[in-house]
């Protein structure tokens, strides 16, 4: 679980459930392996199930100890592809007692794109349950925020590569000013990804972006690491 940072409030009731393999034999596997080969052999959508109903369950573990979060979890290209996504995720919410205003579904840019007028309908299927939807990797792909208009989505992040470097004379400032301004133009939230140094935050702070998220900030965590982490956060502040 990673810590997003609300730039406006400067506090954090948000977070993205990222996915680690602990392997007993191979040690740590790296999602950049084992997200390809569920992807090649059909098991993305139950990974992707997997992976809600998880993020679900701590979410109704903290619930109950008065810790209330937004979590976010990533969809796939793969789960873009069925009708009956929102329908599995509905019954999810009713059986942890979930508010689906707890969750963000993110989705990439690229995956969005491939088969746009497929997620479209697979979005606003999900949207209608009252889930917030976010575009992830914004900027490494080929859409536009006039073709993003179309969608039912909540939010944008910007992907990292723009992010990590990030200073006030680099081509990657303009970027990241024009995506924050259009974006809220656009009644979109912004979440800058990658935050690594202080002067790139620094800058988001600036030009108003919405939320950060990034090693500056805190690593991904285990649940029991990211509530420590959370409440000394909260008594520091």
């Amino acid at each position: 679980y990673q810590p997003k940072l609300d730039l406006r409030h400067g506090h954090v009731h948000q977070a993205e459930a990222l996915l680690r393999w602990q392997h007993p034999e191979f040690g740590m596997v790296s999602p950049a392996e084992f997200i390809p080969l569920a992807e090649r052999t059909g098991s993305m959508n139950s990974l992707t199930l997997w992976v809600i109903e998880e993020g679900m369950r701590q979410l109704a573990e903290w619930n109950m100890r008065g810790l209330h979060l937004q979590l976010s979890l990533n969809i796939s290209a793969d789960d873009l592809h069925g009708h009956d996504l929102a329908a599995r995720v509905s019954v999810l919410l009713q059986r942890y007692r979930l508010s689906a205003e707890q969750l963000i579904f993110e989705i990439t840019e690229s995956a969005i794109m491939r088969h746009p007028e497929q997620a479209l309908e697979v979005l606003q299927s999900l949207r209608d349950c009252g889930i917030s939807l976010s575009v992830d990797d914004f900027g490494t792909g080929y859409s536009s925020l006039a073709q993003l208009q179309r969608l039912p989505v909540q939010e944008l992040k910007i992907d990292q590569s723009f992010i990590r470097n990030l200073d006030e004379t680099s081509g990657d400032a303009v970027i990241v000013r024009s995506t924050i301004e259009m974006s809220h133009n656009l009644g979109l939230k912004v979440v800058a990804e990658g935050v690594e140094q202080e002067r790139s935050l620094r800058l988001l702070e600036r030009w108003h972006c919405d939320t950060a998220q990034g090693y500056l900030i805190s690593r991904p965590l285990t649940a029991t690491a990211f509530e420590a982490w959370l409440l000394k956060s909260r008594i520091s502040s």
